[in-house]
């Protein structure tokens, strides 16, 4: 693996997401390990407004002149769905380091490539579940592993919150967008916490031909416990953010992974005791932050690789297909 021989990560953002400035810029300021140093967007306008808003110094006039910056390590890519791919393999012929937002790819077959050439490069390629680099889910992770729920019967997650703005981009087949890739990839991943799922079945509600407003699908994991994975982006469930797991021998809720730094709580209840516990209020993205920088200057291993992503692409393809739906393509 390849580490950058400084003392801190210095960041190139592609774009001008609405995510940026929270999951990279804040949490960047209170950091002695990252830095963002430069902005590229569609137009240099829009980049330089951006910039000029959150104090980044340099604006690049296209993404392809931001990849060539050698002041640049690493890149943060939170383009819309479709780009992800194609962004993230240029990012590494560039020689950078790449924070890409999830879902990782447009499809299972595109994360493959990507992890290929991930692998081939020796450099650090993150998915940017925020979520897993938090306290509460390793919490959770030590109670999985230590077995006292025993052995368990069945495990729910949900991500649904009400997005009616049918213009947004997550609405868009052209930028591989759709209920369970902007919620579900979430709702995929936090069902993994448990084991490998294979799809039995899935059911989707449509905004427009092919693109899921909803999706619930049915899964069975090798060990045999089954589980349900809930996404929505309109639907009935207008908030439900949780992690559920019923064992034999117990139960564990998890409130609110994705934003604890507002409100959360683990829930652990036993045949003879019941816990709460609650981990403090810094943001998800700052330990993720700290996980990256961390990989790319010490190579520190950490869990959302591109590898992993493969995975949890594939589970969504699987979903996508369980429900008689197409499978998301790259954009052109």
């Amino acid at each position: 693996m390849i580490c950058v021989v400084t003392d801190h990560v210095r960041i190139g953002v592609l774009g001008a997401a609405r995510i940026t400035p929270g999951a990279v810029i804040k949490p960047a300021r209170s950091s002695t390990t990252a830095e963002v140093v430069a902005v590229a967007a569609r137009s240099r306008d829009r980049a330089q407004e951006f910039a000029d808003k959150h104090g980044i110094p340099r604006v690049h006039t296209s993404y392809t002149e931001l990849l060539e910056d050698p002041a640049v390590d690493a890149i943060y890519n939170p383009l819309p769905n479709g780009l992800h791919g194609k962004w993230t393999l240029a990012s590494l012929e560039a020689g950078k380091h790449v924070l890409c937002e999830k879902p990782f790819t447009a499809n299972a077959s595109e994360a493959r490539v990507v992890a290929d050439a991930a692998a081939a490069s020796g450099l650090v390629v993150m998915e940017a579940f925020h979520y897993r680099y938090h306290p509460m889910i390793t919490r959770l992770q030590e109670i999985i592993s230590s077995g006292v729920l025993g052995p368990l019967r069945h495990v729910s997650t949900a991500l649904c919150f009400p997005l009616p703005v049918f213009s947004d981009i997550r609405y868009d087949m052209s930028l591989a967008g759709g209920a369970m890739m902007d919620a579900g990839c979430y709702a995929v991943n936090m069902a993994r916490l448990f084991g490998e799922p294979t799809v039995r079945s899935a059911r989707a509600l449509l905004r427009g031909p092919d693109i899921d407003r909803a999706m619930t699908a049915s899964v069975v994991f090798p060990e045999g416990h089954t589980g349900t994975i809930q996404a929505s982006m309109w639907s009935r469930t207008l908030l439900k953010i949780s992690i559920r797991a019923i064992g034999e021998d117990g139960e564990v809720r998890v409130f609110n992974p994705l934003g604890p730094q507002f409100v959360h709580r683990l829930s652990l209840r036993l045949k003879d005791s019941r816990t709460s516990e609650t981990f403090g209020k810094r943001p998800t993205y700052a330990y993720q932050l700290d996980a990256f920088t961390e990989a790319v200057l010490h190579g520190k291993p950490f869990p959302t690789t591109a590898e992993d992503a493969v995975k949890n692409m594939a589970v969504i393809d699987a979903i996508y297909e369980a429900a008689g739906l197409p499978v998301r393509q790259p954009s052109a």
